[in-house]
């Protein structure tokens, strides 16, 4: 019985030892209560007195509350008298410093853990209409930003973060690469963008748009598909359908994600949009820098309107009803038609897409009569396809797609080499227009890259590695970016090359080099995700841009459409694009390829009554299917 009595105590005492400082408390008071208890029945059968000259010994209760008295503040003895009354006082005085001491330590620790965990913020978060980000990669950084440009018309409007991340380290984070927020505020949260729990903290229901990125581990796809479905198939869910931007890194999974999505997710495959804009960029100089201005809240962006004063006029009388803005084409019920033909009716139900600095500047604001010198016409001259020579240097799961990518806008006879250390089988890649020869070496080896002549090529792809550190990898592109500048120099010969970096940061210190074309990874996947979270029909565009067959940007030298050195206003450019089916959204001023301050000669979407002179190295940016 005795053992069985002795267990239970135990058992009772570690069970509420290890329910907190609470449980301790407790312990400590009912040690305390004893111990002045005790003191108490000590005085008493002892027969003390706190007065010597006294007759009577003080009584149970008063010796139990100079006992307390002397516990809790030990300067209340320095008056007593007769050795016997202060050795009980010293007893409960010292007594009393240490449960004091170890009461006050718990308080503290106790507090310190409130705070710790106030910290981590485990709150449920009460904003509305706010931009939910799940997870937490390099990427974060650019779509906060690009959220809090779009967020500037709006007071108050927050961007939540929910990621397995400390909040403490994640603020830190954000404010050291984040120096103005603007009329936007941060918060974040911990927690497993995976569990229903931890997601129904950041208030899911009442998110304007929800950013679910990929995590940086294997498998990243089933992750981001799991998310989507916490949210389509959840049970207590808002009625209205979600908005929800995601990242898939495989396009074998696109299909899966579709599903789980429900109609209510859009999905960017990153692999596939690097691949195609690099696919693009590599044979323009200049091209990368105008997707970047579009797909960025900075500048001029893409909307869509509905104005039922143009109801029933063709898309090309359209084109010149608009002085500060492009319009680029029709988003109709059953599809997105950008560039289409010139006698294409604008109908009851469409909307207008254009590039406008924002979504209220779309407005009828162009000259009914503008003046358009029709003299300064050029007649066409045909061109033909010429054979096109690229390197590519390094090599990422992403080269193979670039390839192939590629071989859609190439003249047969076209070729492709790569320099690289990986192992390639070159059978697994398809291409019908192109040779495609592989040869074993270091990218960042002069001697190597002199070896191969990078001089004789059309276009140089210079690859990252994603194998290694990102500011490792962005090292050696930016070495073998400066071998090849100067290998250019050496030949006397500016050469076409797009460079993939995987930091943002350092494409300032690539700028050095006179490199105006970056394809910064992260960074892209940033800019659409951002935008698509502001308008999901947005995919819709890029798709049709981004893809080989359709319409897409070319830059066209100015000679095709004009003669140059004489005024003219964007109205005469837009009025002869327009007569061979191209439509004119900007032009690059060459004498201005290397200054980053203008937009490296890029101007998209000019104003239309303004006028300028053109040089015969100067380019007309249009929408063309070829």
């Amino acid at each position: 019985m005795e053992n069985n009595l002795k267990n239970r105590l135990r058992y009772y005492f570690e069970n509420t030892i290890s329910a907190g400082p609470i449980g301790v408390i407790k312990w400590l008071g009912l040690i305390s209560l004893a111990i002045i208890l005790v003191l108490g029945l000590l005085i008493i059968i002892f027969g003390i007195k706190d007065d010597p000259s006294a007759n009577e010994s003080i009584g149970f209760i008063e010796g139990v509350w100079k006992s307390l008295m002397a516990t809790l503040d030990p300067g209340t003895m320095g008056g007593d008298e007769g050795w016997p009354f202060r050795i009980i006082r010293f007893s409960a005085t010292l007594l009393g410093i240490f449960i004091i001491s170890i009461l006050i330590g718990i308080i503290s620790s106790g507090i310190d853990e409130k705070l710790d965990e106030l910290k981590k913020g485990k709150s449920k978060v009460l904003e509305a209409e706010h931009t939910l980000i799940l997870g937490w990669s390099e990427k974060i950084f650019s779509i906060i930003e690009q959220i809090i440009e779009a967020n500037t018309n709006y007071k108050g409007r927050a961007i939540v973060i929910l990621a397995e991340k400390d909040k403490v380290e994640m603020e830190d984070e954000i404010k050291a690469k984040i120096s103005d927020f603007k009329t936007s505020k941060v918060i974040a949260r911990s927690g497993n963008p995976l569990i229903s729990s931890d997601i129904e903290v950041v208030n899911p229901n009442q998110a304007r748009s929800i950013i679910i990125l990929s995590p940086g581990r294997g498998n990243a796809d089933i992750f981001v598909i799991k998310s989507v479905m916490s949210f389509t198939n959840k049970k207590n869910r808002k009625s209205e359908p979600f908005n929800i931007i995601a990242e898939i890194k495989e396009e074998d999974n696109l299909e899966a994600a579709e599903v789980a999505g429900n109609g209510e997710a859009v999905f960017v495959s990153t692999s596939n949009l690097i691949s195609r804009i690099t696919a693009q960029t590599c044979r323009q100089s200049g091209l990368s820098v105008i997707y970047s201005n579009l797909i960025q809240f900075e500048g001029d962006e893409i909307y869509f309107q509905t104005q039922k004063e143009i109801i029933g006029k063709t898309y090309k009388e359209i084109l010149g009803l608009y002085d500060t803005s492009s319009i680029i084409g029709f988003f109709t019920k059953d599809q997105v038609l950008i560039n289409p033909p010139m006698d294409t009716i604008f109908k009851q139900g469409d909307q207008i897409i254009a590039i406008s600095e924002d979504d209220d500047t779309v407005i009828l604001d162009g000259i009914s009569e503008p003046e358009i010198k029709k003299q300064v016409f050029n007649e066409l001259t045909i061109t033909t396809n010429n054979i096109e020579k690229t390197l590519i240097l390094g090599y990422n799961k992403n080269a193979k797609t670039i390839i192939t990518e590629l071989d859609q806008y190439v003249a047969p006879n076209s070729s492709v080499a790569i320099l690289c250390e990986e192992e390639i089988n070159l059978n697994d890649i398809s291409v019908t227009n192109q040779t495609v020869t592989r040869q074993f070496g270091k990218i960042t080896n002069r001697k190597v890259l002199e070896e191969i002549q990078p001089e004789n090529f059309d276009h140089i792809i210079l690859l990252s590695n994603n194998d290694i550190d990102i500011q490792e990898s962005d090292a050696q592109t930016l070495i073998c970016l400066l071998h090849l500048r100067n290998i250019g120099a050496k030949f006397n010969k500016s050469l076409s090359i797009i460079s993939e970096m995987r930091d943002l940061r350092n494409r300032e210190i690539g700028l050095v080099t006179q490199a105006d074309d970056f394809i910064v990874g992260d960074n892209i996947i940033s800019l659409m995700l951002s935008q698509l979270s502001e308008n999901k029909d947005l995919k819709k565009v890029f798709d049709v841009l981004f893809e080989a067959e359709g319409s897409e940007i070319y830059l066209k030298p100015i000679e095709r459409y004009i003669k140059t050195g004489e005024n003219v206003n964007f109205y005469t450019l837009i009025e002869r694009a327009s007569m061979l089916n191209e439509t004119a959204i900007g032009y690059r001023i060459y004498a201005q390829k290397d200054s980053s301050e203008d937009n490296f000669g890029i101007q998209i979407n000019p104003k239309k009554s303004n006028e300028i002179t053109f040089s015969s190295e100067d380019f007309l940016i249009v929408l063309s299917e070829d």
